[in-house]
């Protein structure tokens, strides 16, 4: 009788610590926490300087080792991206950010596929928040520097400098 109350007592202890354990781990769900202002501008930042976009949409930042002031970032460049797509250039993010809303920006984020050599797939896979946060990074430096030059389709020659891609025009 005492091992079967002993048993009973080590099952209901084991029951009760598991109980425990699922009622820790499992995840709860809180409401968003409001952030900042300057949070919001700091992660948009970060994201907009670890997703690479200065590195075509900002000219001269590669050439400079990303040492460039942030007035001057994401304005375009005029350097061309020639393949057997045609011609495409690095867009004044500047000036397109300010034409949209923060939802028409992560629509169009999170649902195009830009041609090369725009990794698109880094913005379709980033966290909607983030998104948010480089809108509202961008907007608030507000719009700067002119249309870069439209897409070119193949077989139609650049004016100024380009990177021709294997398998190109």
């Amino acid at each position: 009788m005492k091992f079967i109350a002993l048993s009973l007592l080590i099952v209901a202890a084991a029951l009760s610590g598991a109980a425990f354990f699922v009622s820790c781990t499992h995840e709860k769900t809180t409401a968003p926490v409001e952030r900042t202002e300057q949070e919001r501008f700091a992660n948009g930042e970060y994201m907009t300087r670890m997703a690479g976009c200065n590195d075509c949409h900002t000219a001269g930042y590669t050439e400079a080792g990303g040492d460039m002031p942030v007035e001057k970032w994401l304005t375009g460049s005029p350097l061309g991206w020639r393949g057997p797509w045609g011609t495409t250039y690095a867009s004044n993010l500047r000036l397109l950010m300010n034409s949209l809303t923060e939802e028409e920006w992560i629509h169009l984020a999170k649902n195009t596929k830009w041609m090369p050599p725009m990794p698109w797939w880094i913005l379709r896979d980033m966290k909607e928040s983030d998104l948010a946060d480089m809108h509202y990074f961008v907007k608030a430096l507000g719009p700067a520097g002119e249309l870069m030059p439209k897409y070119l389709p193949p077989g139609e020659a650049p004016q100024g400098p380009y990177v021709e891609f294997p398998g190109g025009n």
